[in-house]
């Protein structure tokens, strides 16, 4: 008999038997001709709305249909940081809901996604920037999060090796909040599909789309090298892709496509047991159960679709790196990647129905993708389900920008480079 419950009896019983025993993680079905629900984009999202739309709902007949495999966009090319340390009344809520979604996730998944809430401590250099932690940190607080703004001595009593008397960014202290952390980006990806294909979803790889299919008004389908796939409601969640695919429909987003680069060194000893941002420059570093450092930094400053970079982006952020612990000039950089970032024009997502009837746009992620991942998938199936929005994303219309009612969190305008 075949097992597809995780936990350490089992673990234990298949070792016994060369781990023969298990069943896959997913079925690979054939598409059927028409769902109630029909999913692009098998990324964190498209798999977290489909898990949800079938575990909250009860709506099964769904399918994801995903260009490539699973994994293969956003979700597997990030630096695997959640946290919910935001500061409008938009966004606080809506992170916040994710990062309580991460901290349950694995035992409602059953599976292992590496959850570790290691802390998030942004770093300030000067007195103008620690009280705008601070202001950040009380906001955080008015909405019951957790937050914490440290001192010089407390922050050197963390991280000792840091360069706190740098010429030009002396470290005056930070920002902490102790529930953030890293997730397994990957793991995500997979213990989404698993579990969504186990309630019945259907999981359909390398069937990229070519057409949306609209009549009277209303769309009914998408065409894709698969054939064609009838749907009753369509849902877009295809991140850096979402102009193209919207395209489809004749539809034009307030979005830019962006590159983002994501880096990694070789395996050290254990070094950073937290997540740390430089408050000086864009330069954001984590330790990998692995030994490696992830860290990244600034986008790309020009649109691309390409998953590759460029080599100016690649010296500011190492710049920053050295900026602030100058001890890693040693360490050899083991490999780097990009990810397309869908970069709406106030920096903040996109949550709703569209002008085409059973058309719903999930996008505009900017940096906040991966973090967002449970609570994007739950309000999207919510919306998607109930033909209304979920209360904690309310504000993430796709009008905002018609109306005036911008969420320009970190209050560079209408330009999607500088968010």
């Amino acid at each position: 008999m075949l097992i597809d419950h995780y936990s350490i009896w089992n673990v234990l019983r298949q070792s016994l038997k060369g781990h023969t025993g298990w069943k896959p993680a997913w079925r690979e079905p054939e598409p059927k001709a028409e769902y109630d629900v029909v999913i692009i984009g098998g990324g964190g999202h498209g798999l977290a709305t489909a898990y949800y739309l079938a575990k909250r709902y009860g709506i099964t007949n769904v399918a994801v249909v995903e260009k490539g495999w699973i994994g293969s966009g956003n979700v597997g090319r990030n630096t695997t940081i959640v946290r919910s340390n935001y500061m409008l009344p938009g966004n606080i809520p809506f992170y916040e809901l994710a990062l309580q979604l991460w901290e349950g996730l694995e035992k409602d998944l059953n599976y292992n996604a590496m959850v570790s809430q290691r802390g998030i401590l942004n770093l300030y250099h000067s007195d103008g920037q620690r009280d705008a932690y601070a202001r950040r940190g009380n906001a955080m607080r008015l909405h019951g999060v957790d937050a914490e703004l440290l001192d010089e001595s407390q922050v050197q009593s963390m991280y000792p090796w840091f360069d706190y008397d740098n010429a030009r960014f002396p470290i005056k202290g930070g920002l902490i909040q102790r529930r953030g952390g890293t997730v397994r980006h990957d793991a995500v990806a997979w213990g989404y599909a698993r579990a969504a294909d186990r309630l019945g979803v259907d999981i359909i790889q390398n069937a990229e789309v070519t057409a949306i299919r609209i009549e009277n008004g209303r769309a009914t389908g998408i065409e894709t090298k698969r054939g064609f796939i009838r749907a009753k409601k369509l849902a877009l969640s295809v991140a850096g892709n979402s102009s193209r695919v919207a395209a489809m429909a004749g539809l034009k987003l307030p979005i830019e496509s962006h590159v983002l680069q994501a880096f990694v060194s070789e395996g050290i000893k254990p070094f950073i047991d937290g997540v740390v941002t430089f408050g000086a420059g864009h330069f954001y570093i984590s330790q990998s159960d692995k030994g490696g450092l992830v860290f990244g930094g600034d986008l790309d400053g020009y649109n691309s679709y390409a998953q590759r970079g460029n080599l100016p982006v690649v010296e500011d952020v190492l710049e920053g790196g050295m900026a602030l612990m100058p001890r890693i000039g040693r360490v050899r950089l083991l490999r780097s990647w990009g990810g397309i970032m869908d970069m709406s024009m106030d920096g903040s997502p996109i949550i709703d129905k569209t002008p085409i009837d059973s058309l719903y746009l999930n996008a505009g992620w900017c940096y906040g993708g991966f973090k967002a991942t449970p609570a994007a998938g739950l309000t999207f199936a919510h919306l998607i389900a109930r033909d209304e929005p979920h209360d904690t994303a309310r504000a993430y219309r796709l009008d905002r920008f018609a109306t005036g009612r911008m969420i320009d969190e970190k209050g560079m305008g209408n330009q999607p480079n500088l968010h």
